[in-house]
């Protein structure tokens, strides 16, 4: 029997979470994933599952009970022993935005659409398409593999600028403006979710009376509304949008911008397309496997 783990309480939004569903953005689904892969990955190989294994993403404390057999437990990437029947806390996120709490086997919720993480937006995956409440109750994997510590390192570092590539819609702002996104530093606004960061600062002007034509959307591209905020794509992005895109962030500092909480700041550095792909190469070399 592999076993349940039983929500008990909920202090924050919680939601199950994998490594996403890529391939959907026709069937206007975004390929989702966590807010912070690289926490997800330390949680999950730290109890001997792969990285994307389906596990808790939680904005808050949590309270959980482990039923039916005792169970390997880590909270990002810390492990320990839990009885079987044993309630224990997970206390909320003190230092990032999220943090992420993997079960030995991984959570057996129903994969749909090739992913068993939450899509808020389109009530689907997870649990019940939904944010998760005192009283649920979810299956676990079997267990298998042998756990691993990764190093997270700078990975998240707090203080270091965020790389974009710039573009690639550089004519619809003005020089000041391009380099107001490079020179000045950003908040990142409370209203921020998984759809996207909402960044206070310097207006980003582009005079824009209307919205563009509409395209496909990234994770990590930089919108600007008319009233110049700027907006950072999430992992359940719109699929398409019509704001003009200053800038994308690149794919190595995904994690380290969506861990930062409201009120942190957040400076921007410019780099080619050749190093954004050498500091992924870096960045995968540092997990491993674990973030292809």
């Amino acid at each position: 029997m592999a076993g349940w783990l039983e929500i008990t309480g909920v202090g924050g939004p919680a939601t199950v979470q994998d490594a996403g569903r890529p391939g959907q953005m026709h069937h206007g689904v975004p390929s989702g994933g966590p807010l912070v892969p690289e926490l997800l990955a330390l949680a999950n190989r730290a109890v001997g599952n792969a990285w994307g294994l389906a596990a808790l993403e939680s904005f808050g404390r949590l309270e959980l009970r482990v039923r039916g057999r005792e169970a390997r437990v880590s909270v990002d990437g810390r492990a320990f022993e839990v009885a079987e029947g044993e309630t224990f806390t997970v206390p909320a996120p003190e230092s990032t935005s999220v943090r992420y709490v993997a079960v030995a086997g991984g959570l057996a919720v129903p994969e749909v659409l090739g992913g068993r993480g939450t899509l808020l937006v389109a009530r689907l995956g997870g649990h019940e398409g939904r944010a998760l409440r005192p009283g649920d109750v979810l299956p676990l994997g079997d267990r298998e593999g042998t756990p691993e510590t990764l190093e997270p390192g700078d990975a998240l570092d707090a203080t270091a600028p965020i790389r974009v590539t710039l573009g690639p819609d550089l004519e619809r702002f003005d020089t000041a403006t391009r380099a107001s996104l490079l020179a000045d530093t950003f908040t990142v606004s409370p209203a921020t979710d998984r759809v996207g960061m909402r960044l206070r600062g310097p207006a980003l002007a582009h005079g824009d009376e209307g919205a563009g034509t509409s395209r496909p959307m990234v994770r990590g591209a930089i919108q600007v509304t008319l009233s110049g905020e700027p907006i950072v794509l999430g992992p359940d992005h719109p699929t398409t949008g019509g704001y003009p895109l200053i800038a994308a962030v690149i794919r190595a500092d995904w994690g380290r911008l969506s861990a930062r909480r409201p009120g942190a700041p957040v400076r921007f550095q410019a780099v080619s397309t050749a190093e954004a792909r050498e500091a992924w190469r870096q960045h995968v070399e540092r997990f491993g496997s674990a973030l292809r």
